[in-house]
Parts: C-alpha cells; structure tokens; sequence
C-alpha cells in the first residue's frame, strides 16, 4: 500500500495543489494576502514528501529482503515489488519538484498580475 500512495496520490496532488492554487488567485487578490495559497502549496508538498519517504522506506526493505542467487534475474513477486517501489520513489520525488515549481511561482509572482 505504501508504494501506491507515492505512485498514484503524489502525482495527484500536484493536480490537485495546481487546481486549488489556480482558483485562490482572484480570491487572494481581492484581499491582498497569498496565505491560501501558500497554505494549499505547503499541504500538498508535505503529504507528496510523506509518501515518497513511506515509498523509500519500502524500497529500502523489499531492497534487504530482495534473493540474489543465480535465479535473481528472473521475475519474482519480491522483485516485482521492489522494482515498484523504485518508480514509486522516483514519482514521488518528480512531484514535489512539480509543487515545489508551482510554489515558487506563488512565491514570486503577483496574484493581482494581469
């Protein structure tokens, strides 16, 4: 279960913090504050960082448990896993530089910017 939280909900949420940021624009122009949208930036990137760290720590097991005999090179259930984990790990981080990205342009630009 931990390796599909990175693997589906990280990318997820990079829509997702996309979208909420994106539609707290005209509101935090009105009231000349960018708190809601730091406030969803900040939300987004620690559940994505709390994913991928659950998809890394499951690497690293299935990594120590992994057979490496003359057989390891065919597909086996543990191997399987562990290569999920692998992509889980590298999707996970591949979203929080998205929504990282995506919160420095909160940072710098205007939300009143026409």
């Amino acid at each position: 279960m931990r390796i599909f939280l990175a693997l589906i909900l990280a990318p997820s949420l990079a829509l997702a913090a996309q979208s909420g940021m994106y539609s707290l624009v005209t509101p935090s122009c009105s009231v000349q504050t960018r708190l809601g949208v730091h406030a969803v930036a900040f939300v987004c990137l620690a559940l994505a960082v709390l994913f991928t760290v659950l998809a890394r720590s499951e690497w690293a097991r299935l990594a120590a448990a992994a057979p490496h005999g003359p057989n390891s090179d065919l597909p086996q259930p543990a191997s399987v896993r562990h290569f999920l984990a692998v992509v889980a790990t590298a999707v996970g981080a591949l979203s929080c530089l998205v929504i990282i990205a995506m919160w420095f342009a909160g940072w710098v630009l205007s939300p009143c910017a026409s």
